[in-house]
C-alpha cells in the first residue's frame, strides 16, 4: 500500500512548476532547417546494426535509471521530470520529445564512422570528406561509455538462475545491479571489485555540497565529510568503508540510498577485494571462492577515443582532460569535447554545463575579441593543475577575466540576450573592416544571421 505524504506532493508540485517556468524562460524556440547543425553521428564503437537515439541510456538494461537527482540532469530546459530520480524509459522520453520538436532527425547521418577531422585552409572543418560539408566548429559528444568491458567466464553461457548472485564491479552498474538483487529477493550477494569505493548518499543535498569542494581533489579538510559518512551513512558497516588513504575525492564514488543499510540487515555481503583492506590493485593478496547461482557483469563500459581530432590536440602535457575549460584543445578554440574527456569527479553529469560550454563555443566563433590564444588557453590549464576550482567558477573566470565575453554573459549562462552582443560585434566588424584588420568578418557575418534566425 502506498503511503500519502504531504510534504513529497507538494516538493513534486514545486519542481514541476519550476520546470515548467524554466521551459518556458530559456528554451529556444525550434530553428528553421537551414540552421540547423550538421550532425554527422559519432555511432562507430556501437556494436548495434542500427545505431540509436539516446546514447548510452538506449544501450543498457530497463531497469537502470539515474543515479544523481533530476535536479542535477538539466540538459536542456523543456526537460520534463516526473520524479527525481527517473529510470531510463522517463530518459528517453524527453531525449526523444527534444529530438522532434527541434527536428534534428533531418540533420543527423546514423552509421558515419567519424575516422577524422581536419581544417581547410580557411579554418574550417572538414570530417571524413568534403561530401559531409565544412563546418565552423566541432562539438565531440561521444561521452564516456564506449563498449561494454566484458570479461569471459568459462561455462557463463549456461549460468542458471538462482538465489544466490555475484556482481563483478564497483561502479554504478554494481549498484544498479544490487538494487535489483534486493527487489528480488536473493538469498545473498556478493560484491566483487578491484578495490574499495565510497559510497554517498543518493541525496541531491548531500551530492551539492560534496561537489562544492573547489579545489576538486583531496584536502586539508576532506576528512571531514569522509568521517561524516561513516558515522551517518556507513554506521555498523565503518568496516566496509574505504581506508583512511583512500580520499573521497581521489575518484568518482558510487551513488545509492541504500546500499550500506541494506548491507547491515544481512541480505548481503560485500567482498571488495581479495586483497586486505588499502592494498592497491596489483598488490599482495589471496584468492578466494565465492558459490553462487548468478554472476552479474557490471564492469561498466570502455572508454570512447577522441582519436578523430588532430594530433596536436593529444601533445602533452596538454592532453585531455588538460585542456581549456577541460574542453577545448590548446591552440583549436572552435573544438569543444563536451562531457566526455573528465576522468573521476563529484558533480554533475547531464547537467546545464553542455549548454554553458556549447554557447561558450558559439561565442567563440562569432566574436573573434573573445577568444583564447593557444599561450593564455595553456596558462589556464597550468594554473588549474594546481588549483582546480570548482566548474562554475571555471565560467565566472572565463567571462570575467576578457571584459569583452561580458557582453555575453546571458547568453553564456542562460542562452538568451544574444541580440546586445551580436549588435556590439557588428559594429566592431564595420570598424576592423574600415581598418583592413579583419580577414574573417564576411564568414562571422553570416554566423550571426544564422544565430539571430536560430533566436
Amino acid at each position: 500500500m502506498t503511503t500519502w505524504n504531504p510534504l513529497l506532493l507538494a516538493w513534486q508540485t514545486v519542481y514541476q512548476f519550476i520546470q515548467l517556468l524554466l521551459a518556458k524562460l530559456l528554451s529556444p524556440n525550434p530553428p528553421p532547417p537551414s540552421c540547423q547543425p550538421e550532425a554527422p553521428a559519432n555511432c562507430y564503437h556501437w556494436r548495434w546494426t542500427n545505431c540509436q537515439l539516446g546514447g548510452i541510456w538506449a544501450r543498457v538494461n530497463h531497469t537502470s535509471g539515474l543515479q544523481i537527482h533530476s535536479l542535477m540532469y538539466r540538459f536542456f530546459p523543456s526537460i520534463q521530470w516526473k520524479k527525481g530520480y527517473p529510470n531510463r524509459e522517463e530518459i528517453l522520453e524527453n531525449i526523444t520529445a527534444i529530438w522532434n520538436e527541434y527536428g534534428l532527425e533531418k540533420k543527423t547521418k546514423f552509421g558515419v564512422k567519424v575516422e577524422k577531422v581536419w581544417q581547410d585552409e580557411n579554418e574550417r572543418w572538414i570530417v571524413n570528406g568534403p561530401e559531409y560539408g565544412k563546418f565552423d566548429g566541432i562539438i565531440a559528444a561521444i561521452g564516456t561509455c564506449g563498449d561494454p568491458k566484458m570479461p569471459h567466464i568459462p561455462g557463463q553461457e549456461k549460468m542458471p538462475q538462482g538465489k544466490k548472485a555475484a556482481i563483478i564491479g564497483g561502479g554504478a552498474s554494481a549498484v544498479e545491479a544490487l538494487e535489483y538483487t534486493s527487489a528480488a529477493q536473493a538469498e545473498k550477494t556478493f560484491v566483487l571489485s578491484r578495490s574499495e569505493k565510497w559510497i554517498i548518499p543518493r541525496n541531491a543535498l548531500v551530492d551539492m555540497l560534496l561537489a562544492t569542494n573547489i579545489f576538486g581533489q583531496e584536502i586539508l579538510l576532506s576528512w571531514i565529510p569522509e568521517k561524516l559518512l561513516r558515522v551517518f551513512f556507513y554506521r555498523d558497516l565503518e568496516d566496509v568503508a574505504p581506508p583512511s588513504n583512500k580520499g573521497l575525492f581521489t575518484e568518482t564514488p558510487m551513488v545509492n540510498f541504500r546500499c550500506p543499510p541494506e548491507n547491515s540487515r544481512g541480505q548481503r555481503r560485500m567482498a571488495t577485494s581479495k586483497r586486505a583492506q588499502g592494498v592497491p590493485p596489483g598488490g599482495p593478496g589471496h584468492e578466494i571462492n565465492v558459490e553462487c547461482d548468478i554472476v552479474i557483469m557490471a564492469t561498466g563500459f570502455s572508454r570512447p577515443k577522441l582519436g578523430f581530432l588532430p594530433e596536436k590536440c593529444f601533445e602533452e602535457p596538454y592532453a585531455p582532460p588538460n585542456w581549456y575549460l577541460q574542453t577545448f584543445p590548446p591552440g583549436y578554440m572552435s573544438v569543444c569535447a563536451n562531457n566526455c574527456t573528465y576522468v573521476n569527479a563529484i558533480g554533475t553529469v547531464g547537467n546545464y554545463h553542455i549548454g554553458i560550454y556549447t554557447r561558450i563555443l558559439l561565442m567563440f566563433l562569432v566574436d573573434p575579441l573573445t577568444r583564447p590564444n593557444q599561450r593564455l588557453m595553456r596558462a589556464w590549464i597550468d594554473m588549474t593543475r594546481v588549483f582546480k576550482i570548482q566548474l562554475l567558477w571555471w565560467y565566472l573566470f572565463c567571462v570575467a577575466i576578457n571584459p569583452f565575453r561580458w557582453k555575453w554573459a546571458l547568453f553564456v549562462f542562460y542562452g538568451i540576450g544574444q541580440g546586445l552582443p551580436m549588435s556590439f560585434v557588428e559594429q566592431e566588424d564595420r570598424l576592423r573592416e574600415k581598418l583592413g584588420w579583419d580577414s574573417e568578418a564576411t564568414d562571422r557575418k553570416r554566423r550571426r544571421e544564422e544565430m539571430a534566425k536560430n533566436k
